[in-house]
């Protein structure tokens, strides 16, 4: 019985390791966070599978205890979400979690995460960082946390929607108007993007573009 927490592309789906299509050939049951977007890549890679179920933050409570079930009777199971390494801002981790109180092996397959890859093309210090996951929408406690990342002086990496980008970066440049950044946008994708600068140097590109896509932050030290 072992749960295989599986990294699935970021964008480009031809990013996947030989070992990912194996397990997910294999095990009995694979999790999706939306079935619809891991359908597309089983095609790509014409991955032929045994069971697919839906695993998100409405159904998980009721989900993991038939899953928990199941790999308690000796099943194996993958977990995957739509797009990167499962239980980064996602709901898997509390399938994980559950399954490491059961003595249930749990089993990382690794691969893109869009984290990582932002700091690296960042140009940023890297030996140090910290993710903060997406912004809390109330401007108060995203001053707060903005605070923190001023004193704290540490690389830090933002996920970001396109709809709330502008905002966002007005409020970084009224906390630290002198940090680098670098907006990493659809990473891995055709239309990839890198626009550096401070907040309210990348803020004078963008106030007047639609942007599309996911986006990644990533704040330099001072």
């Amino acid at each position: 019985m072992t749960l295989y927490v599986c990294a699935t592309p970021i964008g480009n789906l031809d990013d996947v390791s030989s070992r990912l299509i194996s397990v997910l050939k294999t095990v009995d049951l694979i999790c999706a966070e939306d079935t619809r977007q891991t359908k597309k890549l089983l095609d790509r890679h014409k991955i032929k599978y045994n069971e697919m179920t839906s695993y998100n933050d409405k159904n998980k409570k009721t989900k993991t205890r038939h899953i928990i079930a199941r790999l308690l009777k000796r099943k194996n199971v993958a977990l995957v979400s739509d797009s990167g390494t499962p239980c980064i801002s996602d709901p898997g981790y509390y399938l994980v979690s559950r399954a490491v109180e059961h003595n249930i092996t749990v089993v990382p397959v690794p691969g893109p995460s869009a984290i990582i890859a932002a700091l690296s093309v960042s140009g940023l210090a890297t030996d140090c960082f910290t993710f903060y996951g997406f912004l809390p929408k109330t401007s108060g406690r995203r001053a707060k946390i903005l605070e923190e990342i001023k004193r704290r002086n540490e690389t830090a990496v933002i996920y970001e929607s396109p709809h709330r980008i502008n905002k966002t970066l007005d409020a970084i440049n009224n906390v630290m108007p002198d940090k680098p950044l670098v907006l990493c946008r659809e990473l891995t994708k055709k239309f990839e993007e890198q626009i550096r600068g401070t907040a309210g140097e990348i803020l004078e590109k963008t106030k007047n573009r639609k942007i599309k896509g996911e986006i990644v932050l990533v704040v330099g030290k001072s």
